[in-house]
């Protein structure tokens, strides 16, 4: 069962509790009826929406037995949505992108701690929490885009050099509202104190070329028609347009070139897509059990390749276009880091001018 983001929000409470008494009996004619009756199903409220993920799901459903009912929707509407179904949430595993979202989840006590060996074996400590309410899931990297007509590489070093006057006027970036961008100062107040984080920002909102507009790819687009020169974007953005069919994304990326910041202190900023047990799952071990099979090499393969993403569990490789950027030094900040601070973030970009 299936409910896409584009149905699932317009679905009351009725339907939400529908769900958790009732799939059972509408899945167990399908598969294994043995497997099914034994070893149940899950609800998976998830904001990836990927067609390519269902094949993750079918393969667990064959492997386990256990049926995977999908809701998709945008991660503040679904976590709204468990807070408002409350004790009869049929929710078993949240699944978001961004730390934020994972945190926001995590303080509004919807996720539950959970214990599993293979979890805290496979995800690295900096990538879950330490009471088991989340995992890391893949990993992303905030890098600089770069015109390779006006720019060298070895003019590029940091974060915070991009706030050094040679840059005015030449970096575009998206709002300041945008998740991505309060993640990465969140993680520079953790790195390099309150203070320093807002004078870095002065000086780079200072540079901005044009006041923040568009979206990750809408400012590759940019710095490739010369808009301006530098801008901060994921990298599975980038490989999305790299693998693009689309002549004009196949026309920026050959304009442009990926830098990794600070190799040389605290590394590059990384952020996560990952998922957590809903505090009132009603299949909590099936839905522990979800999570194990994310980390497994095969699952990390097809979870990550989707959206252009490093793995999370080490050994794992990326893709080819992912590995074409070359490898480099990540932050090892807790990423918990990135909501504790959030807040902080928001006003030091409000008072820099970061629009």
């Amino acid at each position: 069962m299936k409910i896409t983001r584009r149905r699932a929000m317009g679905f009351g409470l009725g339907f939400a509790i529908a769900i958790a008494t009732g799939c059972t009996a509408q899945n167990a004619g399908s598969g294994s009826a043995g497997k099914s009756a034994a070893s149940g199903e899950i609800n998976l409220y998830s904001s990836r929406h990927y067609d390519a993920d269902q094949q993750l799901y079918d393969t667990f459903t064959q492997e386990t037995g256990i049926k995977i009912n999908l809701i998709e929707g945008k991660a503040e509407e679904l976590i709204e949505r468990i807070q408002s179904e409350g004790a009869n949430s049929p929710a078993d595993v949240l699944v978001t992108v961004d730390i934020g979202n994972l945190w926001r989840a995590e303080q509004q006590g919807i996720l539950q701690p959970v214990t599993s060996q293979i979890l805290n074996d496979k995800i690295p400590a900096n990538l879950r929490d330490s009471q088991g309410r989340w995992y890391a899931l893949t990993k992303r990297a905030r890098v600089i885009i770069y015109n390779t007509d006006k720019v060298k590489p070895e003019e590029l070093s940091t974060y915070e050099d991009l706030a050094n006057p040679r840059w005015k006027g030449r970096i575009c970036m998206r709002s300041s509202s945008n998740i991505y961008n309060q993640s990465l100062v969140a993680s520079k107040i953790a790195e390099i104190g309150t203070q320093k984080t807002e004078q870095w920002l002065k000086g780079f909102v200072e540079n901005f070329s044009r006041p923040p507009e568009g979206n990750d790819i809408s400012n590759i687009k940019a710095v490739a028609a010369g808009e301006c020169d530098i801008s901060l974007v994921n990298t599975y953005y980038f490989a999305r347009m790299k693998n693009s069919t689309d002549s004009s994304d196949k026309e920026a990326v050959a304009k442009v070139g990926v830098f990794f910041p600070n190799q040389k202190v605290g590394g590059t900023h990384v952020n996560i897509s990952g998922a957590g047990v809903v505090k009132t799952a009603p299949h909590r071990q099936n839905a522990i059990k979800f999570l194990e099979y994310l980390t497994t090499p095969e699952a990390q393969k097809i979870f990550a390749n989707n959206n252009n993403e490093y793995p999370a569990v080490v050994g794992v490789e990326a893709n080819e276009t992912v590995r074409s950027f070359g490898t480099f030094k990540e932050s090892n900040l807790n990423v918990d880091v990135y909501g504790e601070k959030n807040s902080d973030a928001v006003k030091l970009m409000d008072r820099a001018g970061w629009k």
